[in-house]
């Protein structure tokens, strides 16, 4: 059996990472000159978006894993003899998926017979989670490393993300929208509405208040989901706005008749210091079983 990996920016919570045994190698944080602190190790989501609203006039910057993280999370397994599938948040947003590959290609001469494959997930926080549990259900259900990878990247292209936001001045902070872009919505009051396309942000709409903009997004997705829902894995994420994730969930859950399976996602540091607390995201990817008809634990390779 191979083991998945992936960078912080999947969001998935400690107590999955456990259970379904797959690796994090996590973002750094780091506020002005301190020493940059690891995601979900040195700094947790609670601690880092107290610093993130109190300091005022401080504004922490996020970097990828470098090359040697990634060596450094590769290595015990190759020596154990397993295979990899490694999961990156876009190639877009982030150099993780560059790092990635660069510590494959340093380690392949040294373990010429095991596979070290990554996967661009062209997506972020809830939507790369999505097609983590994905994988994770691919493995689990016996599939190849081959077998795998080739079905996930269907999924990673059925994968919708859509996200509103309390203010665009994070992402005016980090550098994600111009400085008018930002002005104007300030003076307007307006709430954007985004997507992920292709695996960059573009802007979808804007919108007056929190609940119109969350009432948008809740009835396009109805609409654009009603007909498949069975197909249809769904995950909802948050910036320390749960009771609006919440009440999004119940809503959307009404509305179309099922349960939504997976947990409220937290999303953490690296990607919440460029939404913003008050941020929303939803996201859909097509279950696994849609791009296969694999049945047996036959194809498991040891």
């Amino acid at each position: 059996m191979f083991q998945i990996i992936s960078d912080s920016g999947c969001d998935l919570n400690a107590q999955e990472t456990t259970k379904y045994n797959v690796k994090i190698v996590p973002f750094y944080i780091n506020f002005d000159h301190e020493v940059p602190l690891r995601e979900g190790v040195d700094i947790n989501n609670e601690d880092y978006f107290k610093r993130l609203t109190s300091e005022k006039g401080v504004f922490p910057k996020t970097s990828q894993p470098s090359p040697q993280d990634y060596i450094d999370t590769y290595k015990p397994y190759l020596e154990a003899g397993k295979d990899i599938i490694i999961l990156t948040i876009s190639s877009k947003l982030s150099g993780s998926h560059n790092s990635a590959s660069l510590a494959a290609n340093i380690l392949k001469d040294e373990f010429p017979t095991r596979k070290i494959m990554i996967i661009d997930s062209l997506s972020v926080s809830v939507g790369q989670g999505l097609i983590l549990r994905e994988i994770i259900k691919m493995r689990d259900a016996g599939f190849s490393i081959d077998r795998t990878v080739s079905t996930a990247e269907k999924v990673v292209k059925s994968t919708r993300i859509y996200f509103t936001l309390d203010t665009i001045e994070y992402l005016k902070k980090g550098g994600r929208v111009g400085t008018v872009t930002a002005l104007v919505g300030g003076i307007l009051g307006l709430r954007p509405i985004l997507q992920l396309e292709e695996g960059a942000v573009s802007q979808l709409d804007s919108v007056r208040g929190k609940k119109r903009a969350m009432k948008l997004i809740e009835d396009a997705m109805v609409d654009a989901l009603k007909d498949e829902i069975k197909n249809i894995n769904i995950g909802i994420g948050h910036v320390l706005s749960k009771d609006d994730a919440t009440s999004f969930q119940v809503n959307t859950e009404t509305a179309l008749g099922i349960k939504i399976a997976n947990p409220l996602t937290e999303i953490g540091a690296a990607i919440g210091t460029h939404a913003g607390p008050g941020a929303l995201g939803f996201a859909y990817c097509k279950k696994y079983q849609c791009f296969t008809t694999f049945t047996k634990k036959s194809e498991a390779v040891a």
